[in-house]
């Protein structure tokens, strides 16, 4: 593999994480913009997921995003709707950087995300020559899967008491770099919709960082932004991966900041 391909295929984030530092993103769910990417990167975030799972953007505009997040200096990953080997291979084919996952349940489950984004023998994806990540050039197909099995991210969703209970077996999975964790739906699957300081949701918190740890994997943080003091105790056990939201709460908390500070006029 040549000093070339290494540069070429470097994941920031996967390098942080592996420093055990803390990364951020934000979730692009109605923005369709280029600049998206930039604002990403300007306000200091380490990446940006776009999330096919709640949203109608298009296989092109996500292509568009993740190449236009990267070339800002964000990593673009892509939340998939479900399970499904043909979607990941194409998004990564068009300029993702990383896949999440949702909704995983087991092990092999896990095993089957994993194997989706990478290239035999660590797994099944399908090889084409040019790709964004290569600058559109031809590698020697040996070495230039070689690079892209060495950056892809891959993250799974740990979202439902299932997933928690099996998180020890889906965390010692080979090749899979974080366990995400989706505490709104997480919550309402344990019964309590919503109630994220929950003691179940406190135990369910502590066993998949457990497992983190016992595996070398990163845990992710998913839906906790809105409680800073629950986010702080997560991140103080080891968690190292925040979702700070979607594009369009950040926005609309930006618009509620900006007509509060407009000052008053008596009439």
């Amino acid at each position: 593999m040549t000093d070339e391909l290494v540069a070429l295929t470097r994941n920031p984030l996967k390098e942080k994480l592996g420093r055990g530092e803390l990364a951020s993103c934000m979730i692009i769910r109605m923005s369709h913009g280029i600049a998206i990417g930039a604002a990403a990167a300007n306000a200091g975030l380490d990446a940006c997921y776009i999330d096919l799972e709640h949203s109608p953007l298009s296989l092109e505009t996500t292509a568009v995003l993740c190449c236009a997040a990267r070339a800002a200096g964000v990593v673009p990953l892509v939340r998939v709707p479900g399970l499904d080997e043909a979607l990941v291979g194409r998004l990564l084919d068009g300029g993702a950087m990383g896949i999440i996952v949702p909704q995983i349940a087991c092990a092999e489950q896990a095993r089957q995300a994993v194997a989706a984004a990478r290239y035999p023998p660590e797994g099944r994806r399908s090889f084409s020559s040019t790709q964004p990540l290569l600058n559109y050039r031809a590698f020697p197909p040996a070495q230039a899967q070689a690079a892209m099995n060495r950056s892809v991210f891959v993250a799974v969703m740990i979202e439902s008491a299932d997933a928690v209970s099996q998180i020890d077996a889906i965390a010692a999975v080979p090749g899979l770099d974080m366990l995400f964790l989706g505490a709104g739906d997480l919550s309402a699957d344990l019964g309590i919709p919503g109630e994220l300081s929950h003691p179940s949701m406190r135990a369910a918190y502590a066993r998949i960082q457990r497992a983190a740890d016992n595996n070398g994997k990163a845990v992710g943080l998913g839906g906790l932004s809105s409680d800073p003091a629950l986010l702080a105790e997560c991140l103080s056990a080891g968690a190292r991966f925040v979702s700070i939201g979607t594009d369009l709460a950040l926005m609309t908390r930006a618009i509620q900041e900006q007509v509060r500070r407009l000052p008053t006029v008596d009439c």
